[in-house]
């Protein structure tokens, strides 16, 4: 019977095919490192300006790159993890002091610097060998580099994306404090002027991209957003506008179908909460109203939000509509009172109040003035009524 025959172990220890190239490269590392850092100071002026501290670190980076080169040009059959050996010396931080524009153009003036001594560094015969070596490796490090910031970019989007939810949220639950608004201007909120907020339907689907479409909406609307999809709401904070209606109308594309609310506008973000409530009121009251706008003011569905038990609502109705008619005299109330109950006829008001039509007529301008709502438009004369009665009861109770 025939002996087994024994495959022999492989030689771990095998020379490399260019020693003397190899020895050189060792030798020469530090001094190419240094001839690195001395072109990046000539012709990189953002390295010129930099902080002894990242230049440091940029020195160390270069001094990595070259030494990952002399192990990739030992050991050319074993994939090397690059990304770790050349920017594993740096910091995170260095991600953000240094943009990635900045970084190829240091990795270009290091890759430039070897190739421009390989004559000098490689033994005779092993030009091209080291050249070529060179070129695979830049090939490599490019993408290691793409790499490095692609996953420090998506690093901070994912903790700016938790960030912008904690802001909204607390917004939204009116937790809202100097935290939250320093934790809006981390992410790039200059504290406008003017500040609303959108409230409607989430869609279905990646709730990233709905962000994402919103923020499109707001570039193009020159309006500055933080916005979050809250369970089945998308919450938008809006501000460098005074005008809701404008701003709802300008984000309203990412919405899903269904009623989309603005509240008023607030001078902050500390103060958004009232405008979030508001919103949220009004989504909530909005089946009352079938046929309201879309987008559609909270504040053009204060009846809707008061009939709801909104308590804001209600306020607004007596302290805005009631009292001033109350203040404004007898007459007013009078009027506007027999006016609706007479089917807004103002000659039926009239022979009630024993009056000329052209006395209610002037009465009911009067009305118009002091509310701002016109008792000759049916949805005003809606509201009008709901604060009559309102107020009403509240005088009744003895709350005026």
């Amino acid at each position: 019977m025939p002996e087994p025959t024994q495959t022999p172990a492989p030689d771990k220890q095998r020379p490399h095919p260019h020693p003397e190239t190899l020895r050189r490269l060792e030798q020469s590392s530090g001094k190419l490192a240094a001839a690195a850092l001395a072109r990046m100071g000539e012709q990189l002026p953002w390295y010129r300006a930099m902080p002894p501290e990242n230049r440091s670190w940029i020195g160390l980076v270069a001094q990595a790159g070259i030494a990952a080169f002399t192990e990739w040009f030992r050991h050319p059959e074993t994939p090397q993890a690059i990304s770790t050996d050349v920017f594993g010396t740096a910091p995170r931080e260095l991600t953000r002091a240094i943009t990635l524009r900045q970084t190829v153009e240091m990795v270009r003036t290091t890759i430039e610097v070897v190739e421009s001594a390989i004559d000098e560094v490689a033994a005779p015969g092993d030009e091209g060998v080291l050249r070529e070596a060179l070129l695979v490796y830049a090939r490599e490090i490019a993408f290691a580099t793409a790499q490095v910031y692609a996953q420090a970019a998506e690093a901070r989007g994912a903790w700016d994306a938790r960030l912008e939810s904690l802001v909204v949220n607390a917004v939204v639950s009116g937790e809202a404090d100097e935290g939250a608004v320093s934790r809006a201007a981390a992410l790039g909120w200059n504290s406008p002027e003017h500040v609303v907020v959108v409230l409607g339907t989430a869609p279905d689907g990646d709730s990233e991209l709905t962000v994402e479409a919103i923020r499109r909406a707001a570039r193009h609307a020159k309006l500055q957003v933080l916005t979050g999809v809250l369970g089945s709401r998308l919450v938008v904070i809006a501000g460098g506008s005074d005008n809701p209606l404008h701003v709802a109308k300008a984000l309203i594309g990412p919405f899903a179908p269904g009623p989309v609310v603005a509240g008023p506008v607030v001078s902050d973000l500390l103060t958004a909460t009232r405008s979030a409530r508001a919103a949220a009121a009004g989504l909530k009251a909005c089946a009352a109203w079938p046929d309201a706008p879309r987008p559609v003011l909270a504040d053009d569905l204060l009846p809707e939000r008061a009939m709801a038990g909104d308590p804001t609502a209600r306020t607004l109705l007596v302290e805005e509509i009631y009292r001033p008619l109350q203040e404004a005299g007898a007459a007013l109330l009078e009027t506007l009172s027999v006016y609706l109950e007479q089917a807004s006829s103002l000659e039926g008001a009239a022979r009630m109040l024993f009056v000329h039509p052209n006395t209610v007529r002037y009465r009911l301008r009067r009305v118009t003035d002091v509310t701002g709502w016109s008792p000759s438009d049916v949805r005003s004369a809606f509201t009008l009524r709901i604060a009559l009665i309102l107020g009403r009861l509240a005088e009744q109770s003895g709350r005026i």
